[in-house]
C-alpha cells in the first residue's frame, strides 16, 4: 500500500491522519522488518479508536500471540491508552494481523480520576509499555470487534463493539499481575496536540525511509520543525525508546536481512549502512543481537 507523505498531514482528511498514525504504531508494535500489506479501520465510537492491520514478517516462522498496553499522559488527568495485538492469522507463515485499539481522553473522562489512580500496577502520569498474554477470550472478542452486521442498526452495533472493546482492556488489565515497567518520561502536554504528535509520526517515518543514512537528532528536529528537547522527549513517550535506540534496532533488522537473505558480507552491511568501522557495526549488531554478525553467517 502506498502512502502519502508524512508532511502533507495538513491539507488531508482527519482520517488519514489517523490511520497514518495507527500504521506506525501497529509497525513499532510488530518489531523492525516488519511490512504492513493492509490497514482497515473499525468504527467503534468517538472514544475509542480501532485498526486491523495485515503485516508480513520478516522471518518465516509464525509469530507468537502477545499483547501489549501503551500508556501516555498528554496533559493534566488526560490520557490515552492503547492495546495491540499480534497473531490469528493462519493463511501463511510469515503473515500475522495487528489489531490496534486506542482509548481516547474523552473514554477515560467517563472515570473518577481517583477510580483510575486507585489500587493500580501503574501509574497514569507516566509513559507505560506492558506486555500481556493473550487469552482465547481475547481471540473471541477481537472477532466480535470487527464483525459487520446488516441486522443491527449503526447505533447498535456502536454498542455492541465498545461493549468488545471495553471488555477487552478489562481482559489486558486482568492478565497483568505485575506492576508495569515505566518509561521516565514525565507527562508531555505538548503531545495533547495532533499536529506535535505527527510531527514525532514524521519522525519515525523519516528513520524508517533512510535506514542507510541515518540523521542526528539536530537533522530531525529541523526537518520536522520541533524543538530537539521536545522531539527527544515525545519520541521516547510514544515510541516508547530513544530515537537513536528506535534507529539502531531498524538498522540491525536490515543488516540481518542484507546478511541472512541477501548473503552480503560483514564489510559490505557495515558500509551499506553507513557505519565508519567494522568494529562499529559488529559492536551495534551484538548489542542488539547479543551476537556477531559473521556468526549469522555461520
Amino acid at each position: 500500500m502506498v502512502l502519502p507523505e508524512l508532511h502533507t498531514f495538513a491539507i488531508v482528511p482527519d482520517i488519514l491522519h489517523k490511520t497514518e498514525r495507527q500504521i506506525a504504531v501497529a509497525g513499532r508494535f510488530a518489531g523492525p522488518g516488519t511490512r504492513i500489506v493492509d490497514t482497515a479501520p473499525i468504527a467503534v465510537n468517538n472514544a475509542v479508536e480501532a485498526y486491523r492491520h495485515e503485516v508480513v514478517m520478516e522471518d518465516d516462522a509464525a509469530p507468537d500471540d502477545r499483547g501489549m498496553l501503551y500508556l501516555y499522559p498528554i496533559d493534566d488527568n488526560k490520557y490515552c491508552l492503547e492495546l495491540c495485538y499480534l497473531g490469528f492469522n493462519d493463511t501463511a507463515d510469515n503473515q500475522a494481523s495487528v489489531y490496534s485499539i486506542r482509548f481516547l481522553p474523552a473514554f477515560f473522562a467517563m472515570y473518577p480520576s481517583d477510580a483510575l489512580i486507585a489500587n493500580q500496577p501503574f501509574r497514569f502520569d507516566q509513559t507505560t509499555e506492558q506486555q500481556f498474554s493473550v487469552c482465547s477470550l481475547s481471540r473471541t472478542l477481537l472477532t466480535q470487534l470487527e464483525q459487520e452486521s446488516t441486522v443491527l442498526s449503526p447505533f447498535l452495533l456502536s454498542l455492541h463493539r465498545t461493549e468488545a472493546a471495553m471488555h477487552l482492556l478489562r481482559r489486558a488489565l486482568e492478565c497483568i499481575t505485575v506492576p508495569f515497567t515505566t518509561c521516565q518520561v514525565p507527562a508531555c502536554r505538548f503531545l495533547a496536540y495532533e499536529g506535535e504528535r505527527e510531527k514525532i509520526a514524521t519522525a519515525m517515518q523519516i528513520i524508517q525511509d533512510n535506514i542507510e543514512q541515518p540523521h542526528t537528532i539536530r537533522e530531525l528536529s529541523r526537518k520536522v520543525a520541533m524543538n530537539e528537547c521536545y522531539l527527544k522527549k515525545g519520541f521516547k513517550a510514544l515510541a516508547g525508546k530513544t530515537i537513536h535506540e528506535y534507529q539502531q534496532e531498524l538498522r540491525i533488522a536490515r543488516a540481518k536481512t542484507l546478511l541472512k537473505q541477501q548473503g552480503k558480507s560483514v564489510t559490505d552491511v557495515a558500509n551499506i549502512l553507513g557505519y565508519s568501522s567494522i568494529s562499529h557495526f559488529s559492536t551495534a549488531f551484538k548489542k542488539v543481537t547479543g551476537m556477531k554478525p559473521c556468526e549469522l553467517l555461520a
